[in-house]
């Protein structure tokens, strides 16, 4: 009875491995999943501090371009201005000259000619009563307007 007990377990037993054909049992020897290194967040950091840093980069020379420029332009506009003054009022004429030439003096020729232009002008200024500019002046004063306009 014992024998034919564990014949019909066995046979039991048997049928139902046999007969099981679920996906676990079929894939016994597939290891358990690994963990795969991910280093997207890094990346993606690290991408947006290029970016920014770049952007920046390009911010700064642009801005520094601007700068540069805009002192080209006040050195335009005072070149102007000297171009442009009226000599009949030739008081309110040596102030500006004076002043306009002294901000475009910057450099060694241009230094040397406003030096010589303006003890010309001073007699011009700090008196009630003046007289017209005499041609001595007035040929320095347009030397200096065609150097600096050379070198602008």
């Amino acid at each position: 009875m014992q024998l034919k007990l564990f014949t019909i377990h066995y046979s039991l037993f048997t049928f139902a491995n046999g007969n099981e054909q679920s996906p676990a049992s079929q894939l016994r020897d597939i290891k358990p999943l690994l963990e795969i290194p991910d280093h997207s967040f890094y990346i993606y950091w690290g991408l947006i501090g290029f970016f920014a840093l770049l952007g920046l980069g390009i911010l700064f020379f642009v801005a520094k371009k601007f700068w540069e420029n805009r002192k080209v332009n006040l050195a335009k506009v005072y070149l102007e201005r000297l171009k442009q003054i009226d000599w009949e009022d030739s008081k309110h004429a040596a102030y500006e000259a004076t002043k306009y030439a002294r901000l475009l003096a910057t450099d060694e020729r241009r230094e040397e000619l406003f030096s010589q232009l303006e003890p010309m002008l001073e007699q011009y200024k700090y008196k009630k009563v003046v007289k017209e500019v005499d041609q001595d002046t007035l040929n320095q004063f347009h030397l200096f307007v065609r150097i600096t306009d050379e070198s602008i």
